[in-house]
């Protein structure tokens, strides 16, 4: 009986984690600054733009990813949009430096800090949990 009760606690468990990060996954806004051209990006550009594997948007126009250095909205987008977790992500990111095949991307210790960067800077790309008009940014749309 009490082995049932474990498994059941287990898989309500399971289940209560996917929902809040589904949830949670749906709240990552897509930003960039408003010089980009494009309105809707793919997921597999989205995620090489952000492991290094593409440089430019789908108009050919330089892409600048920037990150946050931590929290859920930045465990939620690396999960949902480029496959990794945090330490997997940052390891990626070293290996490029150490073989000279890329520099680390800008990071920024709050949301706020983000939003102003890439309302700041031509071609940047980042994630927020929201973003107003009033921020100076573009929301895209990631098509699946």
């Amino acid at each position: 009986m009490k082995a049932t009760g474990m498994i059941r606690a287990s898989i309500i468990g399971s289940v209560v984690i996917l929902i809040c990060t589904t949830a949670m996954a749906q709240d990552v806004l897509i930003i960039t600054n408003k010089s980009v051209s494009v309105s809707h990006i793919s997921d597999g550009e989205l995620r090489d733009i952000f492991t290094g594997i593409r440089s430019r948007f789908g108009d050919g126009s330089r892409a600048i990813p920037v990150v946050l250095k931590g929290g859920p909205v930045h465990e939620v987008f690396l999960h949902h949009h480029v496959g990794d977790n945090p330490d997997a992500f940052r390891a990626r990111w070293r290996r490029a430096v150490f073989t000279g095949q890329g520099s680390m991307l800008k990071e920024f210790s709050s949301e706020a800090a983000l939003l102003n960067y890439v309302a700041a800077t031509p071609g940047a790309i980042g994630y927020v949990s929201r973003a107003g008009e009033s921020d100076g940014v573009k929301v895209l749309t990631v098509l699946q």
